[in-house]
């Protein structure tokens, strides 16, 4: 039996969770007057992740247990 080969895994990894409500983000950019692309529910979600992952490491640079608002 021939060995099968691994699939490659794709470059761009997607977050675990989604953190945003898609329908409410093609909701504001519609109401801007504008469309939105299939993947910017995606980037915004990316985005969101990358956004909490510093307000972390702020958090705990600080010494402190609670992530507070001016950590963003």
């Amino acid at each position: 039996m021939a060995a099968r080969k691994k699939k490659k895994a794709r470059s761009r990894k997607a977050p675990a969770a989604n953190l945003v409500v898609g329908s409410k983000v093609k909701e504001a950019v519609k109401a801007s007057g504008y469309r939105c692309s299939g993947d910017l529910v995606d980037a915004v979600n990316a985005c969101v992740h990358d956004l909490i992952a510093k307000a972390v490491e702020r958090c705990g640079a600080n010494n402190r247990g609670t992530v507070r608002p001016q950590d963003l």
